[in-house]
C-alpha cells in the first residue's frame, strides 16, 4: 500500500461518527475550525511535509476534549515523521495517539486505525533505526490493549513482531513469541481454535522458516 493509498483509505473514515450540532453554532464553528485545519495539513503534505506536521499536531489543540479530528491528526503526524526519519517523535507522538483509544474513539474505529498504522511503519521500515523506532509501536501496543482485552489486536500485533524478530534472526526471543501465539489460538482444552485459523497458520509459517534458516530438519519436519 502506497502512502497515498493508505491517505486515501484513511479518508473512509472522515466522517465517523462525526456530526454537527446544529443548534449549538459555537460549538459547530470550532468544529469547522478543527476540520479546516486538518485538511489545510492534507494538503500541505505532499510539498511541505515538515509545515504539515505542525498544523495536523496543532489539530488535538483545537478540541475541547479529545476527540476524532486529533486522533486523525496524529495519525497523520506520525506517518510523515516516520517517513522522514524523526522515528523519535512518531514514537513520543504515537504514545499519545495510544491515549485516545480508551475513550475519545470506539473500539472497532481504533482497531482498524491501529493495524493500519503498524501495517504502514512494517512497510516503510528500511533501517535499523526504523525497526527500532517499529519495535517501540508493537511494544506500547501491546502493553496499551493488555487491559482492553482486545484480542484480535493483540494477535495481529504479536505476529508483527514475530516478524520483525524472524528478520532480524533474533531466534531465541522468535521461539519464545510462536509458542505464546500457538498457545493464544488453543482452546482451554489443548485443540486448535478454528476462529483463529489465520493466526495459527502465521505462527506456523514463521516457525517453519525459523527452521529452515537455523537447518533444524528435526523440528522442521515435525
Amino acid at each position: 500500500m502506497s502512502d497515498d493509498d493508505d491517505f486515501m483509505q484513511d479518508s473512509d473514515d472522515e466522517n465517523y461518527d462525526f456530526e454537527y450540532e446544529d443548534d449549538d453554532d459555537a460549538e459547530q464553528g470550532g468544529d469547522v475550525d478543527v476540520e479546516n485545519k486538518y485538511y489545510n495539513a492534507k494538503q500541505m503534505k505532499a510539498d511541505a511535509p515538515e509545515e504539515a506536521i505542525e498544523e495536523f499536531l496543532g489539530v488535538p489543540g483545537l478540541e475541547q476534549e479529545k476527540g476524532d479530528w486529533g486522533f486523525k491528526g496524529l495519525k497523520q503526524a506520525i506517518k510523515l515523521e516516520f517517513k522522514l526519519g524523526r522515528y523519535d517523535k512518531a514514537v513520543e507522538h504515537y504514545t499519545e495517539l495510544l491515549t485516545y483509544v480508551k475513550s475519545a474513539v470506539t473500539r472497532n474505529y481504533s482497531e482498524k486505525s491501529i493495524n493500519n498504522m503498524l501495517d504502514f511503519i512494517e512497510k516503510n521500515a528500511e533501517d535499523e533505526a526504523a525497526n527500532e523506532c517499529m519495535e517501540q509501536f508493537y511494544s506500547q501496543t501491546l502493553e496499551s490493549f493488555q487491559a482492553t482485552n482486545n484480542e484480535r489486536l493483540w494477535l495481529a500485533t504479536n505476529t508483527k513482531l514475530a516478524r520483525l524478530w524472524l528478520a532480524q534472526k533474533d531466534y531465541p526471543r522468535l521461539t519464545g513469541k510462536v509458542r505464546e501465539l500457538h498457545k493464544a489460538c488453543q482452546r482451554e482444552d489443548g485443540t486448535d481454535d478454528p476462529s483463529k485459523g489465520t493466526y495459527s497458520m502465521e505462527a506456523y509459517a514463521l516457525e517453519i522458516q525459523m527452521y529452515s534458516e537455523t537447518r533444524n530438519n528435526k523440528r522442521l519436519k515435525v
